[in-house]
């Protein structure tokens, strides 16, 4: 009962890269930390620059922890490892994740950049409207994913499991996200599950559930 969390972001390639300080948590509650010594971190755009803080960009990490490259995978190494924005060309990890980062160095976990759902001409971040749906007092778990659409491009897809004892329908969940999101976030369906399909290390399995959609709200 008196342990202590401490929020942390790392990736197989390169083990553990921030963390937030708990007494930060309060204060900071979304951040997942600054990045640890003896390492360069930089969240940049599509050209390669660093973008300014607040704005979003891929998270390129480089240091004595980043993998040498995926064994017998010469393709997926080179496209991992490139040169970063920093100070001469030795390879970076580009973690192909999407952050923010503020004026004092603290970064965000925003997605999974193959996770961003394209709608309407705007990228939406799926963990942005899990987050918003996750605030209903009668919402166990949530997940959220684009489903292919002739008009939008791709629709928003929320997939919803409900607390024991409550029932909820879709409009309520659209009414709570409407309040809660900019109107292009706001999901087109949404589907009640009575669980979602996990890992073996309880992480959602997103892409079981756009198998055979079911886009009917």
């Amino acid at each position: 009962p008196r342990a202590r969390i401490i929020p942390m972001y790392g990736q197989t390639e390169c083990a553990r890269v921030s963390y937030l300080p708990a007494d930060q948590v309060d204060e900071r509650p979304a951040s997942v930390g600054r990045g640890m010594p003896n390492q360069e971190v930089a969240v940049i755009d599509a050209s390669g620059n660093r973008v300014a803080p607040g704005e979003t960009g891929e998270l390129v990490v480089r240091g004595s922890h980043v993998m040498k490259g995926y064994w017998d995978m010469p393709e997926a190494t080179a496209a991992a490892l490139r040169p970063g924005p920093f100070d001469d060309d030795r390879p970076a990890l580009y973690t192909n994740d999407l952050f923010r980062i503020d004026e004092e160095g603290y970064l965000y976990f925003v997605a999974r950049k193959d996770d961003i759902i394209k709608s309407r001409g705007e990228k939406v971040s799926p963990r942005e409207v899990e987050d918003a749906i996750h605030r209903h007092p009668a919402v166990a778990a949530a997940a959220v994913v684009g489903v292919p659409d002739a008009l939008l491009g791709e629709a928003i897809k929320a997939f919803v499991v409900t607390k024991p004892g409550f029932q909820l329908d879709a409009k309520e969940i659209l009414g709570h996200c409407a309040c809660r999101l900019e109107d292009f976030m706001v999901p087109q369906f949404v589907e009640f599950r009575d669980e979602l399909p996990k890992s073996d290390n309880g992480k959602i399995l997103k892409q079981e559930l756009k198998v055979n959609v079911n886009t009917i709200v």
